[in-house]
């Protein structure tokens, strides 16, 4: 099994831009499993745009269609930030 370590250089905020950025280095390193960094959808550190319900809510936006463009490479495992349902804990947990 070939696993690729996404060493990836995300810009704070850029969704978009660091969705084209994994997609690229997924098909680049033609491994059976892909793990991107904590957070590397969103950027690190994305600090207050954590505060920012729309922001969180747009990055799983553009998770579901980097999915879906990459519904033909092997599994990706790309760090983002959840909303906890809880009311235990912290508001937000990173996944």
């Amino acid at each position: 099994m070939k696993l690729a370590l996404l060493q990836l250089n995300p810009t704070v905020g850029d969704l978009i831009g660091n969705a084209d950025r994994i997609a690229r280095a997924v098909r680049e390193a033609k491994a059976d499993l892909a793990v991107t960094s904590e957070l590397a959808l969103l950027g690190y550190p994305p600090r207050d745009l954590l505060l920012n319900a729309d922001f969180v809510q747009r990055s799983w936006e553009i998770l579901h269609k980097l999915a879906k463009d990459l519904a033909n490479s092997p599994p990706v495992l790309v760090g983002v930030a959840e909303v906890n349902p809880s009311e235990v804990g912290l508001s937000l947990i990173h996944i």
